[in-house]
């Protein structure tokens, strides 16, 4: 796991980090999506990427989506712009779903004419907009209550524009400072108010193992048991398992890439343990060997443990590597879940 970027821990690092059953039907079925089918959901295996089997495509149990995350440096770089997200993410990979990343569109979330013209391309391409990845908002266990209170509220624009863009869900981060058991408490009074509001406009709010605390599985799922609502789940990240990193030299991406993790939660059993709340599973891939299967993470273990949870919504490509470019990157990686997934 030398090679890992780990986004929060950098953002964090660079001080950008700050981080009912009563419910109506059309909440539920939009928040849980990786436990139903909807009729009016598509199916982003099937629209396989030159060189892949429409055939193989239709047999998988998930759906494929690209994270936003695996364009990161040419989006950093300014070598690409975020509204061609979606062209590129159909026309280049055969893929119709797609994860938005709110850092690189953070200050348009209450701009209805950008969002529009979000949502106008996804739409004329057919392209589903799955959700969107929140950073920067603020800590929803930070310890100070006030603080805690501002990081929900900072979320309330992403749940509004996720509406807006047709998205199922929000993922959030499950962050703070001081014992386990006081963030926690903490993490799911937020979790439940941020919740609340998403259920005000059919919005899920999902959390991802990104890192501290969140890369616990027991620590994150027993959230999610006291939190108990519908529209309140998971990511899993089948490479976001590390708890306590080394240092680096400096705050770049670069930097970050060369550390080491020091104390590592093991992934499959918190990927048993995060899949009863998933709404959502995030694909993460770092390097290929030459047979195409990554070389840090045992895929067919891991999405044996996906397809025995029931899940049958969105899994995420979200390639961090360092050694493929990033479109080589999401091909190997897309290539990967289709071989695998049809095997299962």
């Amino acid at each position: 796991m030398s090679n890992v970027n780990n986004r929060r821990q950098f953002l964090r690092q660079m001080g950008l980090y700050t981080m009912g059953m009563g419910i109506l039907p059309a909440v539920l079925a939009a928040c849980n999506e990786g436990k139903s089918t909807r009729k009016d959901d598509k199916d982003t295996s099937a629209t396989p990427a030159a060189g892949t089997s429409e055939d193989i495509a239709k047999e998988l149990f998930f759906k494929i989506s690209l994270a936003e995350w695996s364009f990161h440096k040419a989006l950093f770089a300014g070598k690409m712009n975020h509204l061609d997200f979606a062209s590129r993410a159909k026309n280049e990979f055969g893929i119709q779903g797609i994860e938005y990343v709110n850092q690189f569109f953070k200050d348009k979330a209450k701009d209805q004419s950008y969002l529009g013209e979000m949502k106008k391309r996804a739409d004329d391409l057919g392209v589903r907009s799955v959700l969107i990845m929140c950073d920067e908002e603020g800590e929803m266990g930070d310890q100070d209550v006030k603080k805690r209170l501002q990081a929900v509220e900072n979320h309330y624009k992403w749940v509004e524009a996720a509406a807006f863009l047709g998205c199922h869900s929000i993922r959030v981060n499950a962050a703070g400072e001081g014992k386990p058991e006081d963030v926690a408490k903490a993490a799911a009074e937020s979790l439940t108010k941020l919740a609340s509001f998403g259920k005000e406009h059919n919005i899920g709010v999902i959390v991802e193992n990104h890192g501290g605390m969140s890369s616990n599985g027991k620590w994150l799922s027993g959230i999610m048991k006291t939190v108990n609502m519908p529209n309140c789940g998971t990511l899993p990240d089948l490479g976001n398992f590390c708890i306590k990193r080394s240092k680096p030299e400096n705050n770049t991406p670069e930097a970050w890439a060369k550390t080491t993790c020091l104390e590592e939660y093991d992934r499959y059993e918190g990927v048993t343990e995060l899949m009863p709340f998933a709404k959502g599973v995030s694909a993460k891939t770092y390097d290929f060997d030459a047979a195409g299967n990554e070389t840090t993470i045992d895929y067919k273990r891991a999405l044996t443990i996906v397809k025995n949870a029931g899940f049958t919504g969105f899994m995420g490509i979200e390639y961090e590597g360092e050694r493929l470019s990033e479109e080589e990157g999401i091909k190997k990686t897309k290539e990967l879940l289709m071989k695998i997934g049809a095997g299962l």
